[in-house]
């Protein structure tokens, strides 16, 4: 019988970092880029750290409709565009016996994973304008409990692509946008809160489901197409493990017309960012019996596609799903409520 997932506590780190090591980054990455890249803060109790592409490559079988398929051998992101879009990339393992890959890499004192566990995508749009998206890659995503009760609990997924987006107009930074679930939230870069080189804007990254906010503490969140009140699901997050995902980044200029991506370096693999598949497990049927299925709700759900998919060529700072584009002028934390509310400081972009 599958039980449920027991998760280990994570020692807290000081919230204080000490300097990051110098990065690495190849030569042509525009200087803005680096200097105003978003540090994230990992909460302290979240058993799920940032994780290397490899490594997650390496215990998944791809398959489609629960069959697997043909795989280049090795699987990696050298080969993984050789698999089709209709591909989910599926844990060797039960995933409720919460295998230690899973867990990902924690971050040393410097704030650097091992492997590759971050991209950088530049996107120049000739204008002055320039979006830099900074990708976050996790193993696994947990989804969080509805009304804290761990019969609820929805939304867990093998694979999880996050990101924030910096806007800079010839070269300074004007909005930063934070991915969450299936929207997010944006800020003025001025009023964002700042690294200790007062030049680096924070995301803070909640325990499980890694959504990046701008601030500490809960947040409320609602689940699409599941009609609950405000409060039931909540995310949380702390400024406790430093990350500086830029020390264990790919970097990629993303050319919109031809929608094709070329390595800053000339060596970096490129061909993965082509992969249009799932990179995790495809959302077990109700006869499995993992899953637990309410209001068309999932505990357990299909794995993200990646970034290609994330609108690299957005005209808002947010992505266009259909809801207005806030540029928030002050720093609020998200919720039903405030979700639809327009204070004097914001812009609002359709």
């Amino acid at each position: 019988m599958f039980g449920r997932k027991v998760f280990g506590l994570v020692a807290l780190a000081t919230g204080v970092a000490s300097a990051p090591a110098k990065r690495q980054a190849p030569s042509g990455v525009p200087d803005y880029v680096l200097k105003y890249a978003p540090v994230v803060y990992l909460h302290g109790q979240d058993p799920y750290m940032p994780s290397d592409l490899n490594t997650h490559l390496s215990h998944t079988t791809p398959e489609v409709n629960f069959n697997a398929v043909f795989a280049p051998n090795p699987l990696d992101i050298n080969s993984l565009n050789q698999l089709g879009g209709d591909v989910y990339l599926t844990s060797n393992d039960d995933i409720t016996t919460n295998p230690e890959w899973l867990k990902g890499v924690r971050p040393d004192g410097n704030g650097k994973t091992e492997g590759t566990t971050a991209a950088v995508i530049v996107n120049d749009k000739g204008d002055g304008t320039v979006d830099a998206f900074y990708m976050y890659f996790y193993t696994y995503n947990w989804g969080g409990e509805v009304l804290g009760l761990s019969s609820l609990n929805f939304g867990n997924h093998v694979g999880d692509w996050e990101h924030t987006m910096v806007r800079f107009s010839n070269g300074n930074p004007e909005y930063v946008w934070y991915s969450q679930h299936a929207n997010g939230q944006a800020f003025k870069y001025s009023v964002t809160e700042k690294y200790s080189d007062n030049l680096r804007p924070i995301a803070y990254s909640a325990n499980g489901s890694h959504a990046n906010y701008a601030i500490t503490g809960t947040h409320d969140h609602t689940i699409p197409n599941f009609n609950l009140p405000g409060g039931v699901l909540e995310d949380h997050t702390a400024k406790d493990i430093f990350w500086d995902p830029l020390q264990s980044s790919l970097f990629y200029k993303y050319d919109a017309g031809a929608n094709s991506f070329t390595a800053y370096d000339g060596t970096s693999p490129v061909n993965w960012l082509s992969f249009t598949g799932r990179w995790g497990d495809e959302e077990y049927p109700t006869s499995d019996k993992r899953q637990v299925k309410i209001f068309g709700q999932a505990k357990y759900s299909s794995g993200p596609t990646g970034p290609e998919d994330k609108q690299l060529n957005r005209s808002n700072v947010c992505p266009d799903n259909g809801n207005d584009c806030i540029l928030r002028g002050i720093l609020v934390p998200r919720s039903v409520e405030l979700d639809a509310k327009v204070f004097a400081e914001d812009v609002v972009q359709r």
